[in-house]
């Protein structure tokens, strides 16, 4: 994409429906994968997918200088889709990228053709406040939406609390460990496959630490998602969540009740990655989904 700020790239025909790939925070746009995104074309899709700002290829800032808030990452998704001359487009979205769909889904409606939201958290329900509560050891309120499993929180608790690692080699071992993590339990882990797409992440960052802007974006607009504000999407909407979620479980149920006529799809082994094993079940979802005769 011709931007001086958000880094993109298109697949497929022109003339075919368009699918926006949004992935979610602090991730660059390749975690979605190359075989995934070419199941979809081969489908008969026109797919884009783009690094957020401070991630991968897209400009980094100084957050004290620049600062910004979860809104203005909002509307990056806006300016991707008017500089690939789109009006509007089918939003496939993953983890905190589901929200960004779901709140766009709200706020303007006419850009979206369908919705379909993988591994995320009901807008508005407070998934940030659940994680840091869990973090840290406190009591979640009754209401609150169910907290990441133990290993997940080991993790990160971990994390967060050791010197970050320095150095190319120590920061790619960390972000295997944590795609493991993400990984689940339900299917095998190839860590070979793992180090190649770390490899590539960190050596396509212009500003690996840049992403930890993400966080101070949210921060610094707590108010970014309106509460009950759900059963206003229109869009046809699917919501997908692996049987072997880590961070968020439970949570897509909990969106497919608060949109109407959303359709739940569970994927047997899948955790909050999206490995070889399930990308043919996942392509067909979402092909079905975006097909102009779905209804």
């Amino acid at each position: 994409m011709h931007d001086d700020a958000i880094w993109s790239e298109e697949f497929g025909d022109t003339a075919d429906e368009p699918i926006l790939l949004i992935m979610g925070s602090m991730s660059q746009g390749i975690l979605w994968p190359d075989e995934f995104v070419g199941r979809l074309t081969a489908g008969g899709r026109r797919v884009i997918r783009y690094d957020h700002r401070d991630t991968g290829r897209s400009r980094t800032v100084d957050f004290e200088k620049e600062p910004y808030t979860w809104n203005d990452i909002k509307d990056d998704v806006l300016r991707v889709l008017d500089a690939h001359g789109v009006a509007s487009a089918h939003l496939v979205c993953h983890s905190a990228g589901g929200l960004l769909g779901q709140l766009i889904a709200v706020e303007r409606p006419e850009r979206v053709r369908t919705l379909t939201v993988i591994g995320s958290s009901p807008l508005g329900g407070g998934e940030g406040a659940v994680i840091m509560r869990a973090l840290t050891g406190q009591p979640q309120p009754e209401g609150s939406l169910p907290e990441p499993l133990p290993a997940f929180v080991a993790f990160f608790r971990e994390l967060i609390s050791t010197p970050p690692a320095t150095g190319r080699r120590e920061r790619i071992e960390t972000m295997i460990t944590e795609q493991r993590v993400l990984h689940g339990t339900g299917l095998p882990f190839d860590e070979d496959a793992a180090r190649r797409l770390q490899e590539r992440v960190y050596d396509r960052a212009r500003d690996l630490d840049a992403v930890v802007n993400h966080r101070l974006a949210a921060a610094a607009d707590p108010g970014f998602e309106p509460v009950d504000v759900l059963h206003r999407v229109t869009a046809p909407t699917l919501v997908v969540e692996g049987s072997h979620e880590p961070a968020k479980p439970g949570h897509s149920a909990i969106i497919a009740e608060a949109i109407p006529g959303a359709r739940l799809l569970m994927i047997e082994g899948m955790g909050h990655t999206l490995p070889p094993e399930v990308h043919e079940e996942l392509a067909r979802a979402v092909l079905a989904h975006t097909s102009a005769t779905a209804g």
